[in-house]
């Protein structure tokens, strides 16, 4: 028996989503339907959800967001609203979706980064592309326009070995010399990545 599904209500996270289509069809192979589904996003963007990263793929997405209000809340602006969309602009009357989603909390920094690449490699390894950027149907194509990373995540911290930095400019040559010679050759420390 499957576990009730905990509801995230804390709109400070940032998730990975993804969404099928009924019975895996490949509704966006047509370009009317993914452009379409596209402007479903950027329509509720902004007030149920920040967007991060997206890629429409034939039948899924994978949409990478910060919730405004509940996850579920936003997930069905999406779907909901694509299907509205759909019955009215397309004319479908069939059904668009699988029941529900899955969704990963972002840990980290590094988290973020391993999504936004598997968001943006996925049509080139389903051989829909030869380059992230040739695919019209993601946030990697050219002059799409999204929501800055979250501040929230924690940072990736790197190891890095460098000299000792020059002096301010207001000390003189003997003092720098001085300082250099007192200070230990390669000094080691933490530097938080961006």
């Amino acid at each position: 028996m499957r576990p009730n599904r905990e509801h995230a209500t804390n709109t400070g996270q940032t998730y990975m989503v993804t969404s099928a289509t009924w019975e895996r069809r490949s509704l966006f192979r047509n370009e009317r339907w993914a452009r379409l589904l596209i402007d479903t996003l950027y329509h509720y963007r902004g007030t149920p959800y920040l967007l991060h990263e997206f890629v429409i793929m034939p039948d899924h997405f994978h949409i990478l967001l910060t919730p405004k209000t509940s996850l579920e809340k936003a997930v069905q602006y999406i779907k909901g609203g694509f299907s509205y969309r759909a019955k009215k602009e397309l004319g479908s009357n069939m059904e668009v979706w699988q029941k529900g989603f899955s969704d990963h909390r972002i840990r980290d920094a590094g988290d973020y980064l391993g999504h936004v690449d598997y968001i943006r490699q996925n049509p080139l390894r389903k051989r829909l592309c030869e380059r992230a950027e040739e695919y019209p149907y993601s946030s990697a194509a050219d002059g799409i326009d999204l929501d800055p990373v979250p501040q929230g995540l924690k940072p990736i911290l790197v190891d890095r070995t460098y000299g000792a930095s020059e002096g301010a400019p207001f000390q003189s040559k003997t003092s720098q010399s001085e300082a250099a010679a007192a200070a230990p050759a390669h000094n080691t420390s933490r530097k938080i990545a961006s």
